[in-house]
Order: structure tokens, then C-alpha cells, then sequence
């Protein structure tokens, strides 16, 4: 799917759903059935954010006024459902007031397929461009990790496609994620539109902890940074985290937080941390220096600011030359 693919809507409608599902599907009962919204809990591992605002609030109407016309696709487990596509539905239909959703129920998936029907779901909705950069990370991870074989995959979106009313296309059987006939990575590099330097760092998001992805999404910790801060256990991470909380400071200087990986400790990421904010400072305030009276009327008396400026720079100059030298 190239970066810049069109929004696909899902489903059209349940009676155009129903009359796909006659159509041979693994794992799925053919019939729409009515759950109880409290019978469905989210996906264990949704990388996905929830619609909030203006597109919430006119999804929650479109319900009260049209129902669910698009029923959600679950997974039988356990302890009941496990939502695989429709959470942003389910939560509209909870605010809306409904009780029950129209629900595809599937079956014995592993759970390689069950998150190719989360990440397949989304895509189809929306374009791969509109996507927040954790959203993009797990998109690619799916399509690049050998999570399922490929011949699997494309079973599950040839089936979505049917669902959705549209032509099945005709995948590409040669994007093996084995990397035996082509560079797994390289593949997924073009197929979305990046360098595969990039497409090798969106992967390195997925190991983010969760607080670090929702700051990269905000645009509060640039992609660097970010995958700088994926090389740390989720340990450290969290303790990266907490610290940088605790001091108000932002994660800063992840290259020697990556360096220090394995052996950093509260302590040692705060003095990472201040000495960030100490440079920060520097780069935009600059240092003053007071100097003992008795050493600006030996050395600096008469001079203006500019001299006075001039003679510190180049003190300082000859001070580290000699430094580097012995």
C-alpha cells in the first residue's frame, strides 16, 4: 500500500456484509450477531487512537440517528469478546446510549491473525498519510514482521476486501517476509514511500513504551530521539520516564542515554538529564562571569566590552590548546 492510497470505507452496509460472508471464510460465523457492548473489551494491543472531538461527536450522532450500520469484528475468547475492528464504534455507541452492537464473531484465530485484522481494518478506513507515527510503526511492523506467513495474510485481506464490497486485488506474493527472494526491509521501505534508513527507524517505535509513543505522536520527542530511547529496556524506559517527569525536564541527550544502556540508574539519568538542561540554558542565555575586582583593574581596566570579549576568547582558546596538547 503506497503512502499516499485513498481512504477505502469498510462494509457498506450489514446486508451487503452478510451476502459477502457466503463466500468461503475461515473462522467466521456467517450471521451478524447482536452482543452486549459490556461483552466486548478493546484489543489487548490496539496501536490505534480513539476519534475524539468534531469526528467523535458526529460519529455518536450518525449513530443515533442511523444505528450501527457497519458491524464490528470480534474475536471469541475466554472470557468473552476481544474487539478486532470497531472500537471507535463501540465507544460511539456506548456515548449514544446502545447497549448492543451488530457483531461478526471469529473464531480460533492465533494471534498473528487476529492483529492482521486490527491493522487491515484501520488501513482500509483510512489512508496510511493520515496515520499518527506510532499508528504508521505498527502498520509497518505488521506488514514487515514474520508474525504469519504471507500466504495467510493475503487470505485475511483478500476476505476484508470482499467484506468492504470492493475487488479483491492481486497481491504481491513476492514481498516475502523471510527475505528469500527479496530485502524484507527494502521492500517495505518503497511500498511506503520512505528511505529504508527511515522505514528501519518507524520499525523502532514499536519498542517504545507506551507514554514515549504518545509523545512522539504530540510532537513532543523527535524521531531520532525516539528511536534512540527504543534501544533502552522497557525498565529503563520507564525509569527514563519517571525521572524526566519528576525534574520537569524533557528526554533529553538520548544518544548518551542509549550509550549508558544497561547500566543507567536514577541517578545516573538525572545527571543526563540536568546536564541537557544546563547546555539548553547555555545555547540560548549564554554565561556571564563576574571576575574579582582587583583582576579587571590589573587586566581589563579601560577596555570596553567588545576588548574585554575579545582578550576572554582568546585566553580561553590558548588555555584548551595547551590542554589538548599535553
Amino acid at each position: 500500500m503506497k503512502s499516499n492510497a485513498t481512504k477505502r470505507k469498510v462494509f457498506s452496509d450489514a446486508i451487503d456484509l452478510i451476502d459477502a460472508l457466503d463466500a468461503p471464510v475461515p473462522h467466521t460465523e456467517k450471521e451478524v450477531q447482536m452482543l452486549p457492548c459490556d461483552s466486548i473489551k478493546p484489543y489487548h494491543n490496539h496501536p490505534f487512537h480513539l476519534y475524539e472531538g468534531e469526528r467523535l461527536q458526529d460519529m455518536v450522532e450518525s449513530i443515533k440517528e442511523h444505528g450501527i450500520l457497519t458491524p464490528v469484528i470480534v474475536h471469541k475468547t475466554r472470557s468473552g469478546y476481544e474487539m478486532l475492528s470497531g472500537h471507535n464504534r463501540l465507544n460511539a455507541a456506548k456515548m449514544a446510549g446502545l447497549t448492543e452492537v451488530p457483531a461478526i464473531v471469529k473464531l480460533k484465530l492465533t494471534e498473528e491473525e487476529a492483529y492482521v485484522y486490527v491493522i487491515e481494518t484501520n488501513l482500509m478506513q483510512r489512508s496510511f498519510a493520515e496515520l499518527l507515527p506510532s499508528e504508521k510503526a505498527a502498520v509497518m511492523a505488521e506488514h514487515y514482521d514474520k508474525m504469519c506467513c504471507q500466504g495467510k495474510r493475503n487470505d485475511i485481506i483478500r476476505e476484508l476486501q470482499i467484506m468492504s464490497g470492493k475487488e479483491p486485488e492481486t497481491l504481491d506474493k513476492t514481498c516475502c517476509h523471510n527475505g528469500n527472494k527479496l530485502k524484507s526491509l527494502d521492500v517495505l521501505a518503497d511500498e511506503y514511500g520512505y528511505s529504508s534508513r527511515n522505514a528501519a527507524r518507524y520499525l523502532r517505535l514499536n519498542h517504545l513504551i507506551q507514554p514515549f509513543k504518545m509523545m512522539i505522536d504530540e510532537n513532543k520527542l523527535a524521531l531520532l530521539a525516539a528511536v534512540d530511547l527504543s534501544y533502552l529496556s522497557e525498565e529503563e524506559q520507564n525509569l527514563v520516564c519517571h525521572t524526566a517527569d519528576q525534574k520537569k525536564l524533557k528526554p533529553k541527550m538520548t544518544a548518551q542515554l542509549r550509550k549508558c544502556g544497561g547500566k543507567l540508574t536514577e541517578e545516573k539519568i538525572a545527571e543526563i538529564l540536568d546536564a541537557a538542561a544546563v547546555k539548553k540554558k547555555i545555547k540560548a542565555d549564554g554565561i556571564s562571569v563576574k571576575l574579582p575586582q582587583d583582576i579587571c583593574e590589573k587586566y581589563l581596566d579601560g577596555m570596553d566590552p567588545d576588548a574585554v570579549q575579545k582578550v576572554v576568547e582568546d585566553a580561553l582558546r590558548k588555555w584548551f590548546e595547551s590542554a589538548i596538547e599535553q
